[in-house]
C-alpha cells in the first residue's frame, strides 16, 4: 500500500491554447499539490487545537463558535503536475491530456480549515427574536471560496411560526451532507461536494416551519429561493430547493430537492449558485442551462454504541454548449469561454440537429451512493463510509466521464479529549470503473481523493488529523 510508483505513458495533444478564462468553478478541478512547506503550518494550528479549555465565547447578544482543523494525508499514486493543463476546468477538452514520461507515487497532502461564527441574537416582545449570523471558512490560510461568504444573514423567528432568514448562507444540500452524514464517516468531500447540487447562496430567502406534530415525530418543512448574481436579462439566474427533516426517537431522515436554472453549469456541490459565467455581459451569447438533485439521507442511532447512516442521489443536467464569449485581443492573446458541460466537442453525432452550434452540450442523468457506520466506545469512535460515484446516462457521442464510476470506502478512528478538542485518522481504498475521465459527479479527475482517474484506475490513502471546535 502507498508504494506504486510508475511513469505515464500516454499523451494527448491538446487543442489549440485557446481560452484561460478560470472562474471560481474551476477552482476544485485543479489538482491538489503536496504542500510539504505547509507542515510549519500544520505544527502551529496544533498548538492551537490543544490550548486548553476554550469555548464558545458570549458577550450580550453576541456570540463566537467554530472550529479549526489540521491534516496530513499519505497518498499513494500521486502524480503533480501530470496534467497538461493543471488548473483548467474538467470539461474543457483540452484539460483532458497529460504530460507524457511524468512519474508518480506515494506522496505527501497536507490541509488546514478554519471557520467561525459569529451569532447575534436578540428577544423581541411576543416571543419573536431577531438573529445574525456571519461565517467564512480559510483553507491553508486564505479565503475558501474567493468573493464568498458562508454566512452573512438575518433572520426573524418564532417557536409557534418558524422562521425568515435572507441573506449569504449555505445550501441544506450540501452543508447536511458534509455534517453530519460525510463528516462522521469521513467522507465528507466526496458525497457532499460532488454532484449537480449547488452549496452556497449569495442572496437568498429561507422560510422554515415550526417543528409540525406527523406520526408522533416532529417535521420541520424549509423552502429557499436565490435569483443569483443579478445583469442577466436572457438568462436568468433561479436557484429553488425544498428541505424537509423527519425526527422519531432515534431515526433522522433528511430529504431535498434542488431544481435551477442558470447557475454555474458544473458537478461540484460546494459551488457557489450566480450566473452561467462570472460576466452577465456573455448574456446574448449563451443558451440556457439547468440542472437539479433530489437526495434522501437517513441516520439511525441503533443503541448507544451504534449509529448507522445513509444516502441515495439523483443528479440531472441539462448540459451546456460551448462557445467563445471573448475574441482573442492582444496583447492578452487568449480566448475566453463560457462554462460549458458534457460537451461534444467537434459534433461528432450522427443526428445533425445537434451540430446547430460547434460544441453541443448534452443531458445526463446519473445515481450516487453513501451508506456507514459509527461504533461508540468510550471516548474512541470507529467508522467506516462508503461512497459510489455512478455511471451517466447521456447520449453525447463523447466520452467525458459518462461511462466511468467511483469507488471510495474508509474507515476511521477518533478520540475525544474532551473540551472540543480531538485527533483522529482515517484511510481510504479508492477504485475508478475505469482508467479515463472522472464520473460525471466528479468536478475534476482527482478530486476528493488526489488520485487522478487519468493516471490510475486504482489507489490508497492514509491520514491523521486534529480538530479543535469551541
Amino acid at each position: 500500500m502507498l508504494t506504486s510508483t510508475g511513469t505515464l505513458t500516454m499523451h494527448n495533444d491538446p487543442p489549440a491554447r485557446a481560452t484561460r478564462h478560470t472562474d471560481i468553478a474551476a477552482k476544485p478541478h485543479a489538482a491538489q499539490r503536496p504542500h510539504r512547506p505547509a507542515l510549519s503550518g500544520i505544527c502551529l494550528a496544533a498548538g492551537l487545537l490543544c490550548s486548553a479549555g476554550a469555548q464558545a465565547l458570549e458577550y450580550g447578544p453576541f456570540s463566537l463558535t467554530g472550529f479549526a482543523k489540521a491534516e496530513i494525508v499519505r497518498v499513494s499514486d500521486y502524480c503533480e503536475e501530470c496534467a497538461l493543463e493543471p488548473f483548467e476546468n474538467k470539461q474543457r477538452q483540452w484539460a483532458d491530456a497529460l504530460v507524457y514520461g511524468r512519474e508518480y507515487g506515494a506522496d505527501n497532502v497536507t490541509l488546514t480549515l478554519f471557520q467561525p461564527y459569529l451569532g447575534l441574537k436578540f428577544d423581541l416582545p411576543g416571543g419573536f427574536k431577531i438573529e445574525g449570523l456571519l461565517s467564512q471558512r480559510w483553507r491553508d490560510g486564505k479565503e475558501d471560496i474567493e468573493g464568498f461568504w458562508y454566512d452573512k444573514n438575518i433572520a426573524l423567528s418564532h417557536p409557534d411560526y418558524g422562521s425568515v432568514r435572507i441573506g449569504a448562507m449555505t445550501t441544506r444540500s450540501w452543508s447536511v451532507a458534509d455534517y453530519p452524514y460525510g463528516t462522521n464517516l469521513n467522507v465528507s468531500d466526496v458525497w457532499a461536494s460532488s454532484g449537480a447540487g449547488y452549496g452556497l447562496l449569495t442572496g437568498a430567502l429561507r422560510v422554515t416551519t415550526r417543528a409540525l406534530d406527523v406520526y408522533d415525530g416532529d417535521l420541520v418543512l424549509e423552502a429557499t429561493y436565490d435569483d443569483g448574481k443579478s445583469g442577466w436579462e436572457k438568462n436568468e439566474p433561479r436557484f429553488w430547493e425544498f428541505y424537509a427533516q423527519y425526527h422519531r426517537g432515534d431515526l433522522v431522515v433528511d430529504a431535498m430537492y434542488q431544481d435551477t436554472r442558470n447557475g454555474t453549469p458544473s458537478a461540484w456541490g460546494h459551488g457557489p449558485f450566480t450566473g452561467l459565467t462570472p460576466f452577465p455581459a456573455d448574456d446574448a451569447k449563451l443558451g440556457s442551462s439547468g440542472q437539479s438533485i433530489a437526495m434522501i439521507m437517513a441516520r439511525y442511532q441503533v443503541n448507544l454504541e451504534w449509529e448507522i447512516s445513509g444516502g441515495l442521489r439523483a443528479n440531472r443536467w441539462s448540459g451546456a454548449y460551448a462557445v467563445i464569449t471573448k475574441p482573442m485581443v492582444p496583447p492578452d492573446q487568449y480566448e475566453q469561454w463560457n462554462e460549458m458541460f458534457n460537451v461534444d466537442w467537434g459534433c461528432k453525432t450522427e443526428v445533425p440537429s445537434r451540430c446547430d452550434v460547434d460544441n453541443p452540450g448534452y443531458a445526463a442523468r446519473s445515481l450516487d451512493l453513501m451508506m456507514g457506520a459509527r461504533y461508540r466506545f468510550g471516548r474512541w469512535v470507529a467508522s467506516a463510509g462508503l461512497v459510489y460515484l455512478g455511471e451517466a446516462e447521456t447520449d453525447n457521442p463523447s466520452e467525458r466521464g459518462q461511462s466511468n464510476s467511483l469507488l471510495v470506502l474508509s474507515p476511521g478512528l477518533e478520540y475525544d479529549f474532551g473540551n472540543g478538542f480531538e485527533v483522529y485518522a482515517f484511510g481510504g481504498l479508492v477504485t475508478y470503473g475505469r482508467k479515463g475521465l472522472s464520473p460525471m459527479s466528479s468536478p475534476g479527475n482527482s478530486s476528493f481523493t488526489n488520485i487522478d482517474s487519468r493516471v490510475s484506475k486504482s489507489g490508497n490513502y492514509v491520514g491523521v488529523g486534529a480538530q479543535f471546535t469551541f
